[in-house]
């Protein structure tokens, strides 16, 4: 069965760090790129981050860069997001999903397999 968990969200103030993971299962982790979108309320949903399994790049929305930092750790299966110096316009359910194509995409329909999301909230 094809899993991607994600965790590590809550309630963080203005400024704050926190550290997402996504944990992946019953699939190919290494062939797979995993992207992070995010969805805040009223809002559509945006690609974030995205990391491909064909070179180890990474891409980050002009939005978060420099602050948003997206790694892999290919022996656990997991994908990791640090958010620092997050900001309220930050929050938002974010999701990670997987990409059988193998290079990252900022098109949700490119990916197979989506994660059930975990809760990012940033008070000012």
């Amino acid at each position: 069965e094809v899993q991607l968990v994600e965790s590590g969200g809550g309630l963080v103030q203005a400024g704050g760090s926190l550290r997402l993971s996504c944990a992946a299962s019953g699939f190919t982790f290494d062939d797979y790129a995993i992207g992070w979108f995010r969805q805040a309320p009223g809002k559509e949903r945006e690609g974030v981050s995205c990391i491909s399994s064909s070179d180890g790049s990474t891409y980050y929305a002009d939005s978060v860069k420099g602050r948003f930092t997206n790694s892999s750790d290919n022996a656990k299966n997991t994908v990791y997001l640090q958010m620092n110096s997050l900001k309220p316009e930050d929050t938002a359910v974010y999701y990670c999903a997987a990409a059988g194509i193998g290079v990252c995409s900022w098109y949700g329909l490119r990916y197979d397999y989506w994660g059930q999301g975990t809760q990012v909230t940033v008070s000012s």
